[in-house]
């Protein structure tokens, strides 16, 4: 369910974002909001309430080991056949079959799946960019609750409530392009109702959902770029009024009946 708002009472007149630099690289069995506060204190900067706090997916999956050494993988018959369609290493297509609940399309280099998550997207989210030769990176396996930890880390140290978004890079339906979307979600609201809220000229939105948790990752993600630029964390200020403890990420996904690309 998503909650409602007044309208325009979400939109703040300036929002601040920040990135951080000098994380060092992220392997299995890091503490990662303690790097995130040593960054954070290098800086220097100190979270304060409504602040939100964006992480890419990647340093999330490396600190909870979510790498799959390829060799270690053995394709099924399924596998072969859809790498062969593909150009895909077998191996990396067993683990996004092991990742999905269903394959919607496939084309050159690209498998389009309903993750296991919930989320449609491509591959699965399964990347070997910035992991080592012959491994492969998956999602964390419940981002929600990563984002729960890092928000319950990070404010009591720094005695606040705040927000964390966690993101992944995904392609659209209609443009081209990847963009950063939310993938775990926690303390604050990820989409907000404005339907029955007034617009300017006086009349009832009837549809309006407003997809907050991905318009902040989508700029947060234009910070951390895509190559070598080594920001995966994005501090963002300037929200208010967005606090839900009860907020995931499960609020943005679209019913199977509801979508229409299905």
């Amino acid at each position: 369910m998503t909650a409602p708002v007044k309208s325009g009472s979400y939109a703040p007149d300036r929002v601040e974002m920040i990135a951080l630099r000098g994380l060092p690289m992220v392997h299995q069995g890091m503490d990662l909001a303690r790097l995130i506060a040593d960054g954070l204190e290098a800086a220097p900067l100190a979270l304060q309430d409504d602040d939100i706090v964006v992480v890419a997916q990647k340093v999330v999956s490396k600190a909870e080991g979510r790498i799959v050494r390829l060799a270690d993988v053995t394709p099924s018959e399924e596998a072969h056949r859809r790498g062969h369609e593909t150009g895909k290493d077998p191996a990396v297509v067993q683990l996004i079959l092991d990742e999905s609940t269903e394959v919607l399309r496939q084309g050159e280099q690209v498998i389009i799946v309903e993750h296991r998550l919930g989320f449609v997207m491509a591959n699965a989210g399964i990347d070997q960019s910035n992991a080592a030769p012959g491994h492969a990176i998956l999602l964390p396996l419940d981002p929600d609750a990563s984002a729960l930890r890092l928000a319950a880390a990070l404010g009591k140290r720094y005695g606040c409530r705040i927000g964390v978004i966690i993101i992944d890079s995904f392609g659209r339906a209609w443009r081209n392009g990847t963009v950063g979307h939310a993938i775990g979600v926690a303390g604050l609201q990820a989409l907000l109702d404005l339907r029955q809220s007034p617009d300017l000229a006086g009349r009832l939105m009837q549809v309006t959902e407003v997809g907050l948790a991905d318009e902040i990752a989508a700029g947060a993600s234009a910070l951390m770029g895509q190559g070598t630029e080594g920001k995966p964390v994005v501090i963002v200020r300037g929200f208010s009024g967005l606090r839900d403890e009860a907020g995931t990420v499960r609020s943005l996904l679209r019913p199977r009946a509801r979508d229409l690309f299905r």
